[in-house]
């Protein structure tokens, strides 16, 4: 008979997906058990979801910021949790969004007791964009190029990203949609199994990414300081020797990533980089799961007969950020990192470099949940990622704003 129930997302249900919220609700009686759920629906149809058990202040107000769970998906106080513990229905689906002009809707819902949710209470939906106001989306096929931009709003100067994902190949835009939203000028680029672009290239053209570069330089929106790229994975070293061979490229990121070339040769004016030799009869394919382990593939970094297909970082006078989660059960991205870094130091080169403990292989934007293993588009196999759930979650938001911080610092 008091007042009804109420949950609401503060500031607003309205936001950027990589914004956190505070969810509360309102009108319980004090120390009220409930249980609160949260669900998404994918582009494809798939449904995720995640529930945490709580009990009402003594005020008979809930607050996820200063209450903690009592169970369910996630325990302690996790003011995000319902978004990063999404898990789906299915086994092995990674959450990602390929559409970026229609927002991910987020039902959230608050059920009576810790036991089945039979009586719902209240419940309200969270709105979470990939693009901000303004921030305009532009499909580019000039010359070779297989990419999209997105501007910031207004008339900038800002400064201009290319932002490379991996082996899995495609189109990918959230993340650059992001990033235009936090005001770089972004171009999300396909280099492999996307259009005409082969799934598997025999060779990949240093020249490509330049006209990368050399299309980005001339939008008028974009700063004259120099381009920065990050990349994931496959993309990480094609980051790193853009910005050893591209003197336009002044600051790199490698997520996952490696300082050798990796899988694909790249050729450039009058060399070519080989890839890292690997034997893809040492991939480890799990007899209850059917998932594959690639993180044995790769000869030893550590040979010398190896070192041709390195990077030869040392020669660049861009920035270089590294990040790599320690439970990347992909391939072995802190190794293979810390030996980047080394390097570069011997060099007397400045370097960044942070290795989170618990994070898997798929570093993405804050709040999008943890995948562990998934289907590897170009491969056709599911594939270990690793990660575990809380340390991965904590890891994206860190890394989400270095990686801002990095770009704004030598940009």
């Amino acid at each position: 008979p008091g007042m009804a129930v109420q949950v609401t997302v503060l500031p607003s249900p309205r936001c950027l997906f990589d914004e956190p919220v505070q969810i509360c609700v309102a009108g319980l009686l004090p120390q009220q058990a409930v249980t609160l759920r949260a669900s998404l629906v994918d582009e494809s149809g798939e449904l995720f979801q995640a529930h945490a058990r709580y009990r009402a202040e003594s005020s008979g107000e809930l607050n996820l910021s200063s209450s903690p769970a009592l169970g369910g998906s996630y325990s302690g106080v996790e003011p995000m949790g319902l978004l990063w513990s999404l898990q789906s229905e299915t086994p092995y689906k990674r959450l990602a969004k390929r559409n970026v002009l229609t927002p991910f809707y987020v039902d959230l819902e608050v059920y009576e007791g810790h036991g089945d949710m039979n009586r719902l209470l209240a419940k309200c939906t969270n709105e979470r964009w990939f693009i901000g106001e303004g921030v305009k989306r532009i499909s580019v096929r000039e010359g070779r190029l297989k990419a999209t931009l997105f501007l910031p709003h207004g008339p900038g100067p800002f400064p201009g990203l290319i932002d490379l994902y991996g082996s899995g190949g495609g189109l990918v835009e959230y993340r650059a949609s992001l990033l235009a939203s936090r005001g770089f000028v972004t171009l999300a680029l396909a280099y492999m199994a996307f259009e005409d672009l082969p799934a598997m290239p025999e060779v990949l053209e240093l020249d490509y990414f330049e006209e990368a570069v050399n299309f980005l330089q001339k939008q008028q929106q974009v700063k004259a300081t120099g381009i920065g790229v990050l990349g994931l994975s496959k993309g990480a070293d094609l980051a790193l020797s853009m910005a050893t061979f591209l003197p336009g490229v002044k600051a790199a990121v490698s997520i996952s990533g490696s300082g050798f070339n990796s899988f694909v040769p790249l050729r450039g004016d009058g060399f070519t980089l080989p890839p890292h030799p690997f034997d893809l009869g040492k991939i480890k394919i799990s007899a209850e799961s059917g998932i594959a382990d690639f993180s044995d593939v790769l000869d030893d970094h550590r040979d010398p007969s190896t070192w041709n297909c390195r990077i030869p970082m040392e020669r660049s006078s861009a920035k270089f950020f590294f990040l790599s989660g320690l439970d990347d059960s992909n391939w072995k991205s802190d190794l293979y990192c810390r030996d980047a870094v080394q390097r570069l130091q011997q060099h007397g080169r400045e370097v960044e470099f942070c290795s989170y403990s618990g994070a898997g292989h798929l570093l993405e934007p804050p709040y999008l949940p943890l995948c562990q293993a998934s289907i590897h588009k170009v491969l056709g196999v599911f594939v270990h990622w690793g990660g575990q759930w809380r340390e991965h979650a904590k890891a994206q938001e860190d890394a989400w704003h270095r990686i801002q911080a990095f770009f704004w610092q030598h940009l």
